[in-house]
């Protein structure tokens, strides 16, 4: 099995690009790097099925063979992410069309349309095709079906498909009218036929109508997935099935409804910032990643999932290739590892000489295996293989972070007071207060089991059904404690905004009552009378039962509560209605936290150190992390797994460099929050 035996390395490998005696000397550099398990056949399409019906297989079976001889497992890919020229020649209809009516041309990637009959019928095809071929090939640990699903199209095929979609979920045209308030500016549908995709219009669209188009494409690009895996799963039941979850707001799919529908979670994650912001962004999508993982697992917080792609010698940010400093990449690695991922793979293996992506990061660059990066690929081999024995058990988190993609999806429409409203900003920017003050923290969804955490954090979770709002009450009612930021429970699931008050749902939890919106410019902020300031928006919030914790100190909200704390049934609500710079962020979340009871993985950590820690059966392990480029000194005990070495009472990291630290005893020991399940 593709988890089994340690952590898996390796990444996506293209041997369509190369001749032959390349792929022997792959096989071999991949020996000497530890490789276990790459991704074969991604974008391989034309090159598997030059015509129609036609399969070229051969070169495949030798790939395979000799990957298996050299000990090397492999994801078989379904390469139905880019279809070949003759697919798009002869189903011109199963070309994407934009918003503007305009129908896009083969010359890319991703060129189809997901609705199209002709292409969902050709993508089984090739996926039958794979299965028949090689379902009990010794090589297969896993199938990884297309890739990064993220695509939308507004043809002919779509526009049916959604119309019978929202007949589905709305059941008729009065509860579609009333979900999406067409009162307004004379919408009103009095026939199916009359609604389309949201296409180009003249001034601002239906919010409604645009968040059930995000909803409909996350449920038709899984139905697409769904289709293949049944067909692979078939073959080989044994054998575990799953696709590469692209992160970014862009992507019209709720990865963690997909959760349940896949063996293992797999995400590919490419920071974009230089500076620490890119081990910030690391820690998140694997908190994301894992969160999605239990959830689709049932509540299981050791469930499985796996870094699928991620770049290993640079940061691509703003079109420019930023070269990761030596070590990065192994700290970027670890990170992943230390929560829970099942290993580390990398897009791409070789670097190709030509292609869009021919200056893509590569294990093997242009300059070949004798070169820093590849050299850092051997030693990061090595490393997986010492620390394999940590590839268990669950991730300390007494902090719980609530994400929801349609929040996300609702805050992006264009009528929002604010173009600065981001569900996935207010998340990072939780979450990086979080991490630098050194708490644990699980991603959950509205619904999930909260009895773990002894502290909730809702950001901006826009939308809240009765059900989310429920949710939230009974977490509180029952002992927990909750942080709750601006633009949160002010619109229910259709996007409606809740009357008499903002925070709409969650006005009793809180204890408040908002007036009125203050959005503020890009660089203005507000100051806050306990010190620090404010900045992207501000309200005028009235007390409801709260207790002011932080005033606004100047304009026309001097003297207003800026942050609040109410007690409601055994348990406290904050809320924060501006969003304050990063150290009052971090100071307000840490007393939150401690309030709750919740305590930092290693409190005494230094500055810039990221400390993780897995416990298994009777067994810990402490992840540090040196992000600085200076050593340092962090109090604990135990045995290096990286070195060998015994620590008795402090491990010294040197500049960028790590330990994992298989604990000598009960260090951090946690008992259960003492309330009742949310």
């Amino acid at each position: 099995m593709w988890g089994a035996g340690g952590l898996r390395y390796g990444g996506d490998y293209n041997p369509e690009q190369w001749p032959v005696e390349v792929w022997r000397e792959d096989v071999a550099l991949m020996r000497r790097a530890r490789v276990n398990l790459v991704t074969v056949g991604v974008f391989a399409w034309s090159r598997l099925e030059p015509e129609p019906g036609r399969h070229t297989f051969d070169w495949l079976d030798q790939v395979l063979d000799l990957l298996h001889d050299g000990g090397i497992s492999v994801a078989l890919a379904t390469p139905t992410a880019s279809p070949p020229p003759w697919f798009s020649l002869a189903h011109p209809d199963a070309l994407p069309v934009t918003a503007d009516g305009v129908r896009l041309h083969h010359g890319s990637r991703d060129t189809y349309c997901a609705a199209a009959p002709a292409y969902r019928a050709a993508a089984r095809a090739i996926a039958a095709a794979l299965a028949e071929r090689y379902a009990h090939h010794p090589a297969l640990a896993l199938w990884h079906v297309h890739n990064e699903y993220g695509t939308t199209c507004h043809c002919a095929h779509t526009a049916r498909a959604f119309r019978r979609w929202l007949a589905e979920r709305h059941g008729d045209l009065d509860a579609l009218n009333a979900a999406w308030a067409t009162s307004f500016w004379s919408q009103r549908y009095t026939d199916w036929a009359q609604v389309d995709t949201p296409r180009a219009t003249q001034y601002l669209a239906n919010p409604g109508h645009l968040l059930d188009f995000r909803r409909f494409w996350s449920d038709t690009l899984l139905a697409a997935y769904t289709e293949q895996r049944d067909l692979l799963r078939a073959a080989n039941p044994t054998i575990p099935v799953t696709t590469n979850y692209v992160l970014g707001d862009w992507v019209p799919v709720d990865h963690a409804r997909w959760a349940a529908e896949v063996d293992v979670v797999a995400i590919d994650h490419y920071p974009d910032a230089v500076d620490g912001g890119a081990e910030e962004q690391s820690a998140l999508a694997a908190d994301l990643a894992r969160g999605w993982a239990r959830h689709g697992a049932g509540g299981d917080r050791s469930a499985p999932w796996l870094l699928m792609e991620s770049a290993p010698n640079q940061i691509h940010t703003g079109g420019r290739m930023h070269a990761k400093e030596p070590g990065r990449m192994t700290r970027h690695s670890l990170s992943h590892v230390a929560r829970g991922s099942r290993g580390v793979m990398f897009f791409q293996w070789r670097a190709p000489a030509g292609g869009a992506e021919r200056f893509h990061s590569a294990l093997v660059p242009h300059a070949g295996p004798d070169t820093r990066v590849f050299r850092e690929a051997v030693d990061l081999g090595a490393t997986l293989e010492r620390i394999s024995e940590a590839n268990e058990g669950t991730v300390d988190a007494d902090v719980a972070i609530a994400w929801d993609a349609a929040s996300g999806w609702a805050l992006g429409h264009p009528g929002m007071p604010s173009p600065q409203l981001d569900h996935r900003d207010e998340v990072a920017a939780a979450h990086r207060a979080l991490w630098r003050a050194g708490y644990g923290c699980d991603v959950v969804l509205p619904g999930d089991r909260l009895d773990a955490y002894r502290l909730l954090v809702l950001p901006a979770l826009y939308l809240a059904s009765d059900a989310t709002a429920d949710w939230v009450g009974r977490y509180v009612r029952g002992g927990g404690h909750l942080l709750v930021t601006w633009l949160s429970g002010v619109a229910d699931e259709h996007a409606r905004v809740r009357l008499g008050g903002h925070p709409g749902a969650l006005r009793d939890v809180l204890g408040v009552r908002v007036e009125e919106f203050h959005p503020l410019a890009d660089a203005q902020t507000v100051p806050l009378s306990g010190g620090g300031t404010g900045r992207l928006w501000a309200e005028t919030v009235r007390l409801a039962g709260a207790q002011p914790m932080d005033t606004y100190a100047d304009g026309v909200l001097a003297g207003l509560p800026a942050v609040t704390r109410h007690h409601f049934g055994a348990g406290t609500a904050w809320y924060l209605s501006t969003r304050p710079d990063d150290a009052t962020y971090r100071r307000l979340l840490s007393d939150a936290a401690r309030a709750a009871g919740a305590s930092p993985v290693c409190p005494t950590v230094p500055a810039g150190v990221e400390a993780v820690r897995r416990r298994g059966a009777g067994a810990s392990w402490l992840f540090l992390l040196n992000h600085t480029d200076r050593p340092q000194r962090v109090p604990a005990a135990g045995t290096d797994l990286l070195t060998g070495a015994t620590v008795d009472a402090q491990v010294h990291l040197p500049a960028g460099g790590a330990a994992v630290l298989r604990e000598s005893d009960a260090a951090g020991r946690r008992g259960a929050p003492d309330r009742a399940d949310g």
